[in-house]
């Protein structure tokens, strides 16, 4: 019997920086389509947008035929929503959903964190992508020709302004480099298996956006067609956008098909937040073109069946727990349907963690973004306790305040795009855990580096409390403001940690006395740090018989406290402490030579 094989559309991905222009490019290559106003302009999905081959040969054709290019794919399929956390929602079993990628550069700022995020996120998905080096109607210069090709619009402009957009080019090109990526600017590629394209646009102006159409296109077909085949009837396999509440229909699915066919009437499991679900397919919608969309109640049209690559709204009961991000499967044969829900309940757990070893406990609003998370946590060897979906809870925080016990450092929630149920805020504030919450991947990683910065310090002065640590300062000349009972001085502290209640000893090993306060402007404080300047009150001795101004004074560390410094508590000390350390060692040996030695 032979199988009717077909190619589908791929589907595309945007991704960049916030404000290089990630939604503006999605609206210039819609726009571009709209306005040709040719037969085969854009085509609406829930969730995307399509630009037919008709659309993109016939606003193309001059490119197409200046690099040889046939367009044999059915178009190409935009996902509306922009941004590397969008991508990683819209995932399959094996990666990503999106086929290809365009990963948008302010061509004046280059890479930014998110810029480098989404390199990593499409490294770890192994998703082939382009560069959009964008805004190049602001370079210095620039003669704008709105809706032309960039070749056009480049070979127009003056030789020092194609100067410095080669300039800014060859800036992604470094850092791409760096990244492990060989890139050049689309029309000097010599082999695009390894080389990423770079083209150059303004969404502002239109300019490039032909040529981003004609590159993805080219890659698709000589890359990719093994990918994109479909055959015919098979059925469809897909992954939910996002569960919405529509009027008059109740709870809906929008749904990405990627591969085969979906039907109304179809049987089909998916995943949900405790375990596979299944339902049956009562209407499949599509929008109405924007020409027939009188009532703004009336936005859909119904469709018996439709084939990948499609974004529909489904219609079917039992909705409830159903999670973005996850699996979606037709059931052909009732025989089929126990397969299926356990490929979708293992699929689920793949990306669930639940362990018994120590690490953080975190929580997010979809299935792609707990994975993504999770990538780039193992990434940086953070450990993960527990990875789930939906807000934080009690057994949330209990779990955190647990871990906490063992390695403070890791006994934290971080939450991405979910809220905090009231039970989970109050026990959160009984046992003192750390909900870190974030919408963007990158901020969520960074408060945390924050947050375990700042619990490391706070660890290491709970450790080195009741220890004299190694402190050196100057008595400032000309500020003495008492000679005794307590002697009060200006000092600069040279290096180390001062605090209250530490005996002081002068650089011949003579003692001075006792600090009985620290004051800076007048107030008090718990400790002075190298650099600041401070007054000191010093009880024991008579200035200018004990010390005098602009001698040198170093903390009085005791044997034992010097021994745990060295032994134990090393890594504890900042490198100015240990070099003090140091010098309070060797002026110690002059009295006593096994001081300081283990």
């Amino acid at each position: 019997m032979t199988v009717s094989r077909s190619i589908r559309q791929p589907i595309v991905s945007i991704l960049g920086h916030v404000d290089h222009g990630k939604t503006l490019l999605l609206d210039a290559i819609r726009g571009t389509a709209v306005a040709s106003r040719e037969a085969g302009g854009i085509t609406q999905h829930i969730g995307a947008s399509e630009v037919p081959a008709e659309a993109i040969r016939r606003m193309c054709g001059e490119l197409l035929s200046r690099f040889r290019i046939e367009v044999t794919i059915p178009g190409l399929l935009f996902i509306d929503t922009p941004g590397h956390e969008a991508f990683a929602n819209l995932r399959r079993r094996g990666g990503a959903l999106a086929d290809l990628a365009v990963l948008v550069v302010d061509i004046r700022e280059g890479f930014m964190p998110q810029t480098f995020e989404s390199v990593e996120i499409l490294k770890s998905y192994r998703t082939p992508f382009m560069i959009a080096a964008n805004k190049i109607d602001l370079i210095p210069g620039w003669q704008p020709r709105p809706g032309s090709c960039f070749l056009d619009s480049a070979a127009s402009q003056r030789p020092e302004v194609q100067h410095v957009l080669d300039e800014r080019i060859y800036g992604i090109v470094g850092t791409l480099h760096e990244l492990g990526f060989e890139a050049e600017r689309f029309d000097r590629v010599t082999d695009f298996r390894r080389q990423v394209c770079i083209v150059p646009t303004s969404a502002k102006t239109g300019e490039g956006i032909h040529e981003i159409l004609v590159v993805l296109a080219g890659l698709a077909q000589r890359f990719m067609e093994k990918q994109l085949a479909v055959e015919a009837g098979e059925p469809a396999r897909g992954t939910v956008l996002e569960v919405r509440e529509e009027p008059g229909l109740g709870k809906t699915l929008d749904v990405i098909i990627y591969d085969g066919v979906l039907s109304t009437g179809d049987m089909f499991a998916v995943g949900g937040t405790d375990r596979a679900i299944v339902s049956r397919v009562r209407a499949i919608l599509r929008p109405k073109p924007m020409d027939e969309m009188r009532d703004p109640e009336d936005r859909f049209r119904r469709v018996d069946s439709v084939c990948a690559a499609a974004g529909v709204k489904v219609v079917a009961p039992n909705l409830e727990g159903v999670v973005a991000g996850g699996p979606f499967q037709v059931i052909r044969d009732e025989g089929e349907a126990g397969r299926v829900w356990e490929e979708i309940q293992r699929e689920l757990e793949r990306v669930r963690i639940s362990s018994e070893s120590d690490g953080v406990v975190i929580k997010t609003d979809t299935l792609g973004s707990l994975e993504a998370l999770e990538n780039q946590l193992r990434k940086r060897g953070i450990p993960i306790k527990r990875a789930d979906i939906g807000e934080v809870s009690r057994r949330d925080v209990v779990e955190a305040s647990a871990v906490s016990k063992a390695d403070p450092l890791l006994g934290v929630v971080l939450a991405f795009n979910v809220g905090t149920l009231p039970e989970a805020e109050a026990e959160a504030e009984r046992e003192r855990v750390t909900i870190i919450k974030e919408n963007v991947i990158y901020r969520l990683l960074e408060e945390y580096e924050k947050w375990v910065k700042g619990k490391r310090e706070e660890l290491r002065e709970r450790m080195l409390e009741g220890y004299v640590r190694p402190a050196k300062l100057l008595v400032k000349l000309g500020y003495v403001f008492r000679r005794s009972d307590p002697a009060i001085v200006g000092v600069d502290v040279l290096g180390g940690v001062l605090r209250p209640k530490v005996p002081l000893m002068r650089s011949d090993g003579k003692p001075v006395g006792t600090v009985r306060e620290i004051q800076k402007e007048k107030k008090s404080m718990s400790a002075a740090r190298i650099g600041e300047e401070i007054a000191v009150s010093i009880d024991g001795p008579l200035v200018g018989r004990h010390f005098d101004e602009g001698d040198v004074l170093y903390t009085d560390v005791p044997r034992d406290h010097a021994l745990a410094f060295k032994r134990d508590l090393a890594d504890m000390l900042s490198g100015d402490e240990l070099s003090v350390l140091d010098e309070i060692i060797s002026i110690k040996q002059r009295q006593d030579p096994t001081y300081g030695i283990m």
